[in-house]
């Protein structure tokens, strides 16, 4: 599903929300004013509005009342020589040493056979995907990954892998520039059920990056779906994936469908893909949102 325009009336708007089955709860958050008489620095009585957001006043200058945001050490930008850093508070999966490595497996929680070439993580054909040892949820994830610098094959045999959060939800990873393939397969896709808005992609043999706001889905007791995935995905610091609620699976049912969701647990791997090229990945770090 594609669920961004340029422009849309208010009546498309709504028929979309209704197709969507989401909706904005205009009950939440609790909002609440009340008028107080105050004297100003002349002594004078003025009426003024207070307007409470959640039982907390709005300008709150009580840190027991309002504590302010933890504070973290921002990470260093990357150039195209040297990978940047993470934030103080992410977890890293890999950071382009050997010990990092450690931090994947096969997809049987086996030793990884893909290589560690300059400082990157390299997809070897037919080692299979790999998946971190830990499992998360919702989250910000930023992955950077280069295609190979010598061009091989068209369309999906071009530079192709995939970043998969929970192991399940792909946001497609491919050679896009000046390749021409379907729209939901290419670069920044969620693969099977959104185009990117945009095509982002750089060169082959060229640095790029992936910043992932993703949202799990959520599923009862009895295994129904209660509310659905959501993506906002920047490609090289361009917004490609604007909130975007996912309308099912991304796995492959054939060359003209997309999987369904299936009920799963609350966190997963985050999984990369060995699609037969290699495919380089560095500066991999995640930090666990709540939901």
């Amino acid at each position: 599903m594609y669920k961004r325009a340029l422009s849309i009336t208010v009546a498309s708007m709504f028929t979309f929300i209704g197709l969507a089955g989401a909706h904005d709860d205009m009950s939440k958050p609790d909002i609440r004013t009340e008028t107080r008489m105050e004297k100003d620095s002349k002594g004078k009585e003025k009426k003024i509005l207070y307007m409470f957001i959640d039982g907390i006043k709005v300008h709150e200058t009580d840190v027991e009342k309002q504590p302010l945001p933890p504070v973290i050490v921002a990470g260093k930008e990357s150039t195209q020589a040297q990978p940047g850093t993470a934030p103080s508070d992410a977890v890293i999966l890999f950071d382009s040493t050997e010990k990092s490595m450690n931090n994947w497996t096969d997809t049987k929680g086996g030793p990884t056979k893909w290589k560690l070439v300059a400082g990157a993580l390299e997809s070897v054909k037919k080692a299979g995907y790999i998946r971190t040892k830990r499992e998360f949820g919702s989250c910000q994830l930023h992955v950077e990954w280069a295609t190979p610098k010598d061009v091989k094959g068209s369309s999906q045999g071009r530079g192709n892998s995939g970043v998969f959060l929970m192991g399940i939800y792909e946001v497609q990873v491919l050679d896009s520039f000046e390749n021409v393939t379907y729209a939901d397969g290419q670069a920044g896709a969620l693969y099977g059920r959104a185009k990117p808005l945009v095509n982002a992609g750089r060169g082959p043999g060229v640095w790029q990056s992936y910043d992932i706001i993703f949202h799990r889905p959520i599923f009862d007791d009895q295994g129904k779906l209660v509310k659905r995935a959501t993506f906002t995905v920047l490609q090289n610091g361009v917004l490609i994936q604007d909130h975007v609620l996912l309308s099912g699976g991304t796995g492959w049912a054939g060359p003209h469908a997309a999987s369904e969701y299936k009920a799963h647990g609350g966190k997963g791997p985050i999984t990369l893909q060995d699609h037969g090229n290699p495919v380089r990945y560095r500066n991999i770090w995640i930090r666990e949102l709540e939901d």
